[in-house]
């Protein structure tokens, strides 16, 4: 990978940091405090939801009937959403300590923590619940077959892909074949520390 490339990356990586922080700082203004897995808001602002609340009746009837009709369409995924984490779960606890990786943490992907809110009548919590589920999986499995890509060939396509997960970046370019099995066995290192 070439200096100006790397430097870009650097940049990049160090603009996700700098927008973290500006996150975690944004949540510090909306008076509440994380502690443990339970999010606490100051009294005034749980009140403030508790008003701006819309009971399950009115809901229903200021809903898109769209989203009613695909409701069965879209809660029939969960089945295959659910086999799919116990695979990709098995998997990992079965292969990835054989390679030597380190697991992914499945907690720091699949956060459910929407039901909190006191603003969201239970329908909309039941929502926001698998949802959370559902994107959750998808980056927990994402990170899963990263992890098993850099294991097995970390080359980069010949032809631009879209969402290429964080260590994608650092994989070895199309067509560079000098000392490939050494580099190789270098980024199986890495799984192990990383």
């Amino acid at each position: 990978m070439n200096d100006r490339i790397r430097a870009l990356l650097n940049q990049i990586t160090a603009l996700e940091d700098e927008m973290r922080a500006a996150l975690h700082e944004q949540e510090t203004k909306m008076f509440f405090e994380i502690r443990g897995r339970r999010i606490e808001f100051e009294s005034a602002v749980k009140k403030k939801h508790r008003l701006l609340k819309n009971n399950f009746f009115r809901w229903l009837t200021t809903n898109r009937p769209q989203n009613l009709i695909t409701g069965p369409i879209i809660y029939g995924m969960i089945l295959p959403l659910m086999m799919l984490d116990m695979f990709v779960s098995f998997y990992q606890a079965t292969c990835f300590p054989i390679y030597g990786v380190i697991k992914v943490r499945r907690r720091d992907y699949i956060v459910l923590d929407r039901h909190q809110l006191q603003y969201l009548n239970w329908i909309e919590k039941f929502h926001c619940t698998y949802c959370a589920y559902g994107a959750g999986l998808t980056a927990y499995i994402c990170e899963i077959v990263s992890r098993t890509e850099q294991y097995f060939c970390p080359i980069k396509h010949a032809h631009k892909i879209l969402g290429t997960p964080r260590r994608y970046q650092d994989f070895l370019e199309y067509g560079d074949a000098e000392d490939y099995e050494k580099k190789l066995e270098a980024f199986r290192v890495k799984l192990g520390t990383k």
